[in-house]
């Protein structure tokens, strides 16, 4: 009989270590040792197995010459869900293996049911988590057709991929990765060797089938999914449900894609019968008020291919205590801590003696740098306590020289706030070359320094 055997494994890594340790030695991580159980041939066993051929006739795929693969376009399945076909770039590729990771209660299960419930193909949506009667419950609010749904209650791997087999239909979900057990490890559910023992069974089932295969993931406190890091590398896309409790909006990134890009995102609302999807989500963003508030400026920004606009608010003020406060929502803090000092250093202005609060509308968060010169504006705005027009926007990145500086599909963001209603537009005067200004409606203020900017907007 096989002796059994302990050992710790890094979650983040892969590092394996006889005892365990508070820090991993290979990649420095804290606190990211579990216990692993294998198994390991006795010598009795080793030497019964010692006369097999090494070499025998080999089952299977063989090699074949590149040259001799046909390039035709792989059929995705879409979806009538815009936001998912769009962060999938274009659909669900058949044999794909996807994993959806989020907060608990964020709409994970929500979401890929109501995926479900919406196409008319056969799906297999596997629980581990709630019953037949909890999710017959959800699936009633969602009020979708469920001629096509088949629910399974069952965690382990093995009858999960027997009862696919048998019923073959053209997608299946799995809920949760962490709940499902393989009959050949002897370790509990949601720990390394299984999670990395049946994430691997569901990946030759999805490649030899060619059924594609959903798969949720609990995530950990610090917001990464849970299991080890080899989860993330068998899978061919990574996809991270995330949002605000205190907001109904929930937004659907990539982090991983091998079909697609991962710049793509999709934005939500949540509901009382379900996810409903925002195709224009700058009209959300944007706040409506009734008079001009000083603080407040918008900057066109882009989310893969997809323009936004977002309102940013600032708020400057005298520092009570000795040190000034900082705070973004939304933001990078370091960054907002650079552009304050490109402010003092280039243009003189005192933020170093107040606190700075800083909050993009929406509970939303970008990464776009073409948000650096809306920022700057709110901030000057809210200094001087002097209001930007409403009916202007900006898009432009800030340096630390204090120059402005040219962002990437220029002529899709002055579209998109042109379409808005938006009067003027301020952006680098670097993007004017190869730009057809004729062709736009909107008044384009290109600048170069944040002077201009100055001079332009509160003098």
């Amino acid at each position: 009989m096989a002796k059994v055997k302990k050992i710790f494994a890094c979650t983040e890594c892969g590092a394996t270590s006889p005892k365990w340790v508070g820090k991993c030695p290979a990649c420095g991580e804290w606190n990211t040792y579990q216990e692993e159980i294998i198994f390991k041939e006795t010598p009795q066993e080793a030497a019964k197995s010692a006369w097999k051929p090494k070499h025998g006739p080999m089952d299977g795929p063989k090699p074949v010459a590149l040259t001799d693969i046909s390039a035709s376009n792989v059929m995705r399945l879409v979806t009538p869900d815009n936001e998912l076909n769009r962060v999938l770039g274009g659909g669900i590729v058949p044999g794909s293996l996807i994993l959806i990771g989020g907060q608990p209660g964020i709409g994970k299960s929500t979401l890929l049911l109501q995926v479900t419930l919406q196409l008319k193909n056969k799906v297999l949506y596997v629980s581990g988590e709630e019953s037949e009667e909890q999710i017959k419950m959800r699936a009633d609010r969602l009020t979708y057709s469920q001629d096509h749904c088949y629910i399974l209650t069952e965690t382990n791997v093995s009858k999960i991929i027997a009862f696919a087999n048998e019923l073959e239909p053209d997608l299946v979900i799995i809920d949760s990765i962490q709940t499902l057990q393989s009959p050949y490890i002897e370790s509990t559910p949601g720990s390394i060797s299984q999670v990395r023992e049946c994430a691997g069974d569901l990946q030759r089932f999805a490649k030899t089938t060619h059924i594609p295969v959903f798969i949720i993931g609990h995530i950990t406190k610090d917001g990464s999914i849970a299991g080890p890091k080899l989860l993330e590398h068998i899978v061919d896309a990574v996809l991270q449900f995330e949002g605000d409790q205190h907001y109904t909006y929930r937004i659907l990134r990539t982090v991983k894609n091998r079909f697609g890009s991962t710049d793509e995102m999709g934005i939500y609302e949540m509901q009382a019968t379900g996810l409903r999807e925002v195709s224009n989500p700058s009209e959300l963003l944007l706040s409506q008020k009734e008079e001009e508030l000083s603080g407040s400026a918008v900057a066109a920004t882009m989310e893969g291919m997809r323009p936004m606009l977002i309102e940013t608010q600032a708020l400057v003020s005298k520092a009570v205590y000795g040190t000034p406060q900082r705070s973004a929502t939304g933001f990078d803090l370091r960054r907002l801590s650079m552009l304050l000092a490109v402010l003092e250093k280039r243009g003189g202005m005192p933020f170093g003696m107040n606190d700075v609060f800083l909050n993009l509308a929406g509970g939303i968060r970008v990464d776009d740098p073409a948000i650096d010169l809306a920022i700057v504006s709110a901030l000057i705005s809210s200094l001087e306590d002097v209001a930007v027009p409403s009916n202007i926007c900006f898009s432009a990145e800030v340096g630390l020289s204090g120059e402005i500086r040219a962002v990437n599909r220029i002529e899709q963001r002055i579209q998109e706030a042109e379409r808005l209603g938006f009067k003027e537009i301020y952006f680098s005067k670097y993007n004017l070359k190869g730009l057809d200004q004729k062709r736009f409606g909107i008044k384009l203020r290109p600048i170069s320094k944040i002077e201009e900017l100055y001079q332009a907007l509160f003098v």
